[in-house]
């Protein structure tokens, strides 16, 4: 696949601007210009990007937020049917049993539970005057510190004992003796970044075959990644007291894979997690807004506010409310960042 590497910025986007508290216009119905690259952005994290947002049901369903509370008005046409954007695609993959499992491969719509791809997927296609797709690629309870590790990162010490680097693994879970990976021996062994692994692959594997995926495309750009995670390491100390160093490894390896040197970053906080808890949450929560900070193509989204309750590891009762806030604000802010 012809992979172009024209400048986003000076190729695919036109602008328009919303102001604060101004709904999302709804979808023209037109297809994009396919003269262009489809414009990639990739979602990645744990089950929180998987999304668990319910669309049939009282409230907190979708159904009941765009009916009753008239809310996100773009997602419903005249008639109460689920609109379609045909310049935005959404496929979402996800490793099972050693192979990927293709979920979503459609012109984003509503279909079957909800993440923060479909405010995500509004907000860059109002955006970009090209085709978009919108490829999530992820699994639930994985931790950057260990599943999800960037390559290239080093083993390290903490409190006394050693943490496995990028393809190393535990011997056995009696000694937690540190050797490399192998590939050829157990191929069921695990490995510090076998996810980062399989849902990077994955991702490749799809903009390998384009046009099975966004029909009628010749090329792409990876333009942005979007990042929602965070559950598991909370729960460990020597994940989160590194999660930050681990984020900046996990965009200039992301930068590299896709040879994307230019392409933007979204970092979401757990919907939980308030400014100033001293827990592990709080420490990954201060670890994103720090990296935002010191990253001119970072931006950071607390989503605190957003949450309509519950937490990360309930999935947030499945509140569709929660999983569109999310993804209209990382939305938002990815276009910030490309504008």
């Amino acid at each position: 696949m012809k992979k172009t590497l024209s400048i986003l910025l000076a190729t695919s986007v036109s602008f328009f601007g919303l102001h604060a508290g101004e709904s999302l216009p709804d979808p023209d119905g037109k297809p994009a210009d396919m003269k262009k690259p489809v414009q990639v952005f990739i979602l990645l994290g744990q089950s929180n990007m998987l999304g668990f947002g319910k669309i049939k049901g009282g409230d907190g369903s979708l159904e009941h937020a765009t009916s009753e509370k008239k809310l996100y008005p773009y997602l419903v046409d005249d008639s109460g049917s689920w609109t379609e954007r045909k310049d935005v695609r959404f496929v979402r993959v996800m490793q099972a049993r050693g192979n990927m499992k293709v979920f979503n491969n459609e012109f984003m719509t509503i279909k079957g539970n909800i993440g923060p791809e479909i405010g995500i997927g509004h907000h860059v296609g109002n955006l970009i005057d090209a085709p978009v797709m919108i490829l999530k690629s992820c699994i639930g309870n994985r931790s950057l510190g260990w599943d999800l590790l960037p390559p290239g990162s080093s083993g390290y010490k903490h409190d006394g004992k050693q943490i496995p680097g990028y393809k190393e693994t535990f011997k056995s879970k009696k000694d937690k003796t540190i050797v490399p990976f192998i590939k050829g021996g157990d191929c069921m062994q695990w490995y510090a970044g076998k996810q980062y692994d399989d849902d990077i692959g994955n991702a490749k594997k799809v903009l390998s075959e384009l046009d099975k995926y966004y029909p009628g495309a010749k090329s792409y750009e990876v333009a942005g990644f979007l990042w929602w995670q965070g559950d598991k390491d909370m729960r460990n100390p020597a994940h989160y007291s590194k999660y930050e160093e681990n984020l900046g490894s996990l965009l200039a390896a992301l930068r590299k894979d896709f040879k994307a040197p230019k392409a933007k970053m979204v970092v979401a906080s757990l919907g939980q997690t308030k400014k100033g808890s001293s827990k592990g949450d709080g420490v990954i929560l201060e670890a994103m807004t720090s990296f935002s900070k010191k990253n001119n193509d970072v931006e950071f989204v607390y989503t605190h506010p957003l949450s309509k309750g519950g937490s990360s590891s309930g999935h947030y009762n499945k509140h569709a409310e929660t999983y569109m806030n999310v993804g209209e604000a990382m939305g938002e802010a990815m276009v910030k960042l490309l504008k």
